[in-house]
């Protein structure tokens, strides 16, 4: 990537859509932020400003100068159409729910809509990179761009490449994660396994963890204390994941 930063468009303004879009725009890209509900990029944009990884609570704990939000909140700009949102973007991040199908069609539809040369990226958290690339005439700029929140904290960057994904979107997209302060790790594509890395191996102590305190060999407290004090894990799984709701 060159130093002039992207446009970049994020579809989708839920909880994911948001948080990427602030830490996007705080890494000095012009986003353009759409939802096809237009009540949702209001509630969006209040919660990049005021929400509790928002830009004022960041000023509150010392992350950002407070004359820095005005200027990053100048370079988000709610759209009222997708062409308008990814019609002049460099990258395009999807951030709609976990639906194949939808995430499909939205991928048609971006195909249509970004420029030629457009990167189009997905918040997948486990679905394929590659059907999604397979949905487009352009399967060599399609990448996955998993993302943990809190985005605005956690330094997650899993991207997902697919067999068709080619080196230069590959370090493109790496190039600007690195600059939204996040480490970048290339894993490939596996279509018939949901979760990538991540979430595979979340899921194993998922579900290790539900099966020990059910087999009544400890309790959902004392497996968060073990891991925390045999790992450095800030939290335990019981914590992280709501305790009894842990499945």
């Amino acid at each position: 990537m060159s130093d002039l930063l992207p446009v970049v468009g994020v579809v989708g303004a839920g909880i994911m859509g948001a948080q990427i879009a602030q830490v996007i725009a705080t890494a000095g890209c012009a986003v353009r932020l759409y939802d096809r509900d237009p009540a949702q990029l209001p509630r969006a944009m209040d919660t990049i400003e005021h929400g509790r990884f928002g830009l004022r609570r960041a000023v509150d704990r010392g992350k950002l100068a407070p004359g820095e939000v005005a200027a990053i909140l100048a370079r988000l700009h709610p759209a009222a159409t997708l062409a308008e949102a990814v019609g002049d973007a460099g990258l395009v991040v999807e951030a709609v729910p976990e639906d194949l199908d939808l995430k499909c069609r939205v991928f048609r539809e971006l195909d249509e809509r970004a420029p030629p040369r457009a990167i189009l990226t997905s918040n997948s958290a486990g679905l394929p990179i590659t059907a999604l690339a397979h949905a487009t005439r352009r399967p060599g700029q399609v990448i996955g761009w998993h993302w943990a929140q809190p985005c605005a904290v956690m330094r997650m960057a899993e991207l997902v490449r697919a067999p068709s994904t080619t080196d230069e979107a590959v370090a493109v997209v790496s190039d600007l994660a690195r600059r939204c302060g996040k480490n970048p790790v290339v894993v490939k594509d596996q279509p018939e396994v949901w979760g990538y890395v991540a979430n595979r191996i979340n899921a194993a102590v998922r579900r290790e963890s539900r099966r020990v305190v059910d087999e009544g060999i400890c309790t959902e407290a004392e497996v968060d204390q073990l891991m925390k004090d045999c790992f450095r894990w800030p939290m335990g799984p019981f914590e992280l994941w709501g305790g009894t709701t842990l499945k």
